[in-house]
């Protein structure tokens, strides 16, 4: 499907030299007496390499047809992550490569959303938010606030998050896996 090169946006993923490629980054310049023209940074979603392209505004590209689908994630078996399709209930074998820092997340029947391009997983979202177990975190500081300084904490799943000084081991949290935030204790 193509669109004007005005219309990419941050997310958007296109077609560029036959490779899917997601816009990571752009800006719009129309500078005084020159053409209008769209700076792009993209990540090839094959290759995984990031590059920057600039689009005049005449321009069009191809947006990418992308199918999503529901994954529930099943194991890892030392080279692959299985999921399952909760739709045709088929099963998918992805290597850590397509997942990038998404595969520290998964827990077992975490449901994900991917997704395809001409039938092959090349990304995969999140839920917004998951509930983890401190597994290994210093000691408590005594009369620590909210807005107090924060450290490392290791997390169930093996991830590290900073959390505030108040966090104990063994504590529930709730953490954004999109950008590897603390964001909360669990509501119990």
């Amino acid at each position: 499907m193509a669109m004007p090169a005005t219309q990419i946006r941050k997310g958007t993923v296109i077609v560029f030299n036959g490779d899917p490629c997601r816009v990571v980054d752009f800006h719009h310049h129309t500078p005084g007496n020159l053409r209008a023209f769209v700076q792009t940074k993209m990540r090839n979603l094959r290759t995984g390499s990031t590059f920057e392209h600039r689009f005049r505004a005449a321009d069009t590209v191809e947006k990418a047809t992308l199918a999503t689908h529901e994954l529930q994630y099943m194991y890892h078996d030392g080279h692959h992550f299985h999921f399952m399709n909760n739709e045709t209930f088929e099963m998918i074998a992805l290597e850590e490569d397509a997942l990038g820092e998404s595969a520290q997340w998964l827990t077992e029947n975490m449901v994900i959303l991917a997704e395809f391009y001409e039938g092959r997983p090349i990304g995969v979202e999140l839920p917004a938010s998951l509930e983890l177990e401190v597994a290994m975190t210093e000691p408590a500081m005594t009369g620590a606030t909210k807005t107090a300084m924060t450290k490392p904490a290791k997390l169930s799943n093996g991830a590290v998050v900073q959390v505030p000084a108040f966090i104990n081991v063994g504590e529930m949290l709730r953490v954004d896996p999109r950008e590897g935030k603390y964001l909360e204790r669990a509501k119990e």
